[in-house]
């Protein structure tokens, strides 16, 4: 790619640039790679309907594709997407960006917002989809580029008989829009990191007018994505009952740059209007490819101390195994090694601290829960016939209870065991919570939870955690001196997809100092004593069902993914049930 403009250079540095625009709304002159120039290949334009989505049933959706001149189909071209269809002049852009070599070869996908067209336009209204595709948070217009629209547009072909083959790389793909289509395709780009990494915002709707509002706390406490973004607005933005768009924005590219992303932005005193986004959309662009084809990379580390104190520089998940159909159960013994089930499978599987997977254990009768005591046996819940069972060294099974159709359990140092019962039965009894003492007596210590899950004690032992699966919340008890619970609290707060009404919150596990690790549908959410999330860690596949702090020095966090088992190596050590337990420091409140 040839040299940069003398503003595109300035572009590079990572201030706010106003391109002589803070005068009256409207002072935007067209830039000069906007215009037409004589001599420059003029790609093509085609245009199609797309209808029959399965993510977003009886839209119809126009779409707009340009194809430059120089685009050869016996190499797939970078894609850009744009949500509200044409708009920056950006056919022209491209044919003067990809003539001078500012762009490597791109086809932009521009496509409109879909409508569910009314069965008699005389008499009733077409369903307009544009908020609920452009402003809801979650994975479904993502999915709605990557699984229809972009096969569509490669089923088309250009004027002279050329195929279009797009490129799979997130690296060659950038998304971009104005105002709710600017956080449609950030919400793509945050969801699919993987699908886009590059985002061009003009007077994005990061308002509450359907969660957009979250993002900035979101991207504090994410691990940081690979995500390069560009942001437009202007102090005459929209000011109603959703939110302030140019405090949000402001808002957004602090978080962005707390959170150590590569982030640029170009405020005015614009509108809520494409004015000065079209203005600024070249030299947007540049910026936006500078440096390709070198994948995208943070432009500094996160400010966010719980995600710089545990992660460890270089280390990321890694696949430790893979082909179940449901991992859970992940519990670790007092050598490090980490045990996990394959429920419908009904088999057991043990990771060596080699990082070898064997089979431990056939016929679990749908073990689901386990932990092992401080005796050295492996306690386990046997769903399928509703026992708590116990497994000496040797294999050896004892049932240590019956009648409890348990979900998962924690053993304490003392020898007491606390069993989560879902809701159910042929009864339909509510959610419990079991506490089977060492000498084999059971009582209920709890009920009333929608749907008791994942359990775990603090590093004392002072307090019990259950999580909630059909809500959002951890609870906390006080663990009195004969085993049962008082004081419960609705305690730790968890965030939750947008396109479910809870956080599924499932297995949680402890370190030395106090944190509490969760699995939930958005990851590995880290809290700290006070019941606050400070930090979320996706997994690679974005599912989870259980984890454990395993390793020889417990500081390696294994999560067990539905399909798939990973493993990441942390700064940080974690405290079993089984060990004597330890005092953490007192949290900052």
């Amino acid at each position: 790619m040839r040299h940069l403009s003398c503003l595109a250079l300035c572009l590079l540095f990572p201030f706010a640039l106003t391109l002589g625009l803070n005068a009256a709304e409207g002072d935007f002159p067209p830039h000069p790679d906007s215009i037409v120039r004589p001599g420059v290949p003029k790609g093509d334009l085609i245009k199609f309907d797309l209808s029959g989505s399965k993510v977003f049933p009886g839209t119809t959706h126009e779409v707009t594709v340009y194809v430059p001149k120089q685009y050869d189909p016996a190499k797939p071209a970078c894609v850009y997407v744009n949500q509200d269809g044409v708009q920056w002049g950006a056919p022209v852009v491209f044919d003067n960006l990809i003539a001078r070599g500012d762009l490597p070869v791109m086809v932009g996908v521009f496509v409109r917002p879909g409508v569910v067209k009314a069965a008699n336009g005389a008499t009733a209204l077409d369903r307009f989809n544009r908020s609920y595709e452009y402003d809801g948070l979650g994975d479904g217009y993502a999915r709605f580029v990557l699984d229809e629209l972009l096969p569509a547009v490669e089923t088309k072909v250009t004027p002279d008989g050329r195929a279009i083959k797009l490129s799979k790389s997130g690296n060659d793909r950038a998304i971009g829009g104005s105002s709710s289509g600017a956080i449609c395709a950030f919400t793509a780009a945050w969801e699919r990191p993987d699908a886009f990494s590059r985002v061009f915002s003009n007077v994005g709707t990061f308002v509450g007018l359907r969660g957009g509002d979250l993002y900035p706390t979101l991207i504090r406490k994410y691990e940081p994505r690979g995500l390069r973004v560009f942001l437009v607005d202007g102090s005459h933005d929209n000011n109603i009952y959703a939110g302030d768009w140019w405090m949000a924005n402001q808002t957004m590219e602090r978080a962005l740059v707390f959170a150590g992303y590569e982030v640029n932005h170009v405020w005015g005193e614009g509108g809520h209007n494409g004015k000065h986004g079209t203005a600024v959309f070249p030299d947007a662009m540049r910026w936006l490819w500078k440096g390709w084809p070198e994948p995208v990379k943070s432009a500094a580390p996160t400010k966010n101390d719980y995600l710089a104190t545990l992660l460890i520089p270089g280390e990321s998940w890694q696949l430790v195994s893979d082909g179940y159909k449901l991992s859970e159960g992940a519990v670790v013994n007092a050598k490090g090694e980490v045990w996990f089930t394959d429920i419908p499978n009904s088999k057991a599987y043990k990771i060596s601290l080699d990082g070898k997977v064997t089979l431990s254990r056939e016929n679990t009768n749908r073990a689901n829960g386990q932990a092992f005591g401080s005796d050295g046996r492996l306690y386990a819940v046997a769903s399928g016939t509703q026992q708590v069972l116990a497994y000496s060294e040797a294999g050896a099974v004892s049932v240590i209870a019956d009648g409890i159709a348990g979900n998962d359990l924690v053993v304490a140092h003392n020898g007491n065991i606390y069993v989560t019962n879902p809701p159910g039965g042929a009864s339909n009894e509510p959610s419990k919570v079991w506490l089977i003492k060492p000498d084999g007596g059971k009582q209920v210590v709890d009920s009333g939870l929608r749907f008791a899950n994942g359990i775990a004690l603090s590093p004392d032992q002072s307090l019990l955690y259950v999580a909630d699966y059909r809500s959002h919340w951890v609870y906390s008890y006080s663990i009195l001196p004969d085993g049962t619970l008082a004081n419960k609290q609705r305690y730790y707060w968890l965030h939750q997809p947008d396109a479910i009404d809870q956080s599924s919150t499932d297995g949680m596990k402890v370190d030395r100092d106090g944190r509490l690790y969760v699995a939930t549908a958005l990851g590995v959410q880290i809290c700290d004593q006070a019941g606050r999330v400070n930090a979320i860690i996706p997994t690679p596949n974005g599912r989870i069902t259980n984890l454990v702090l395993g390793g020889e020095k417990f500081d390696t966090l294994y999560a067990t993914c539905v399909d798939k088992v990973y493993k990441r190596k942390l700064r940080t050590t974690g405290a079993n049930a089984w060990d004597a337990p330890n005092k953490p420091t007192a949290p900052r409140l």
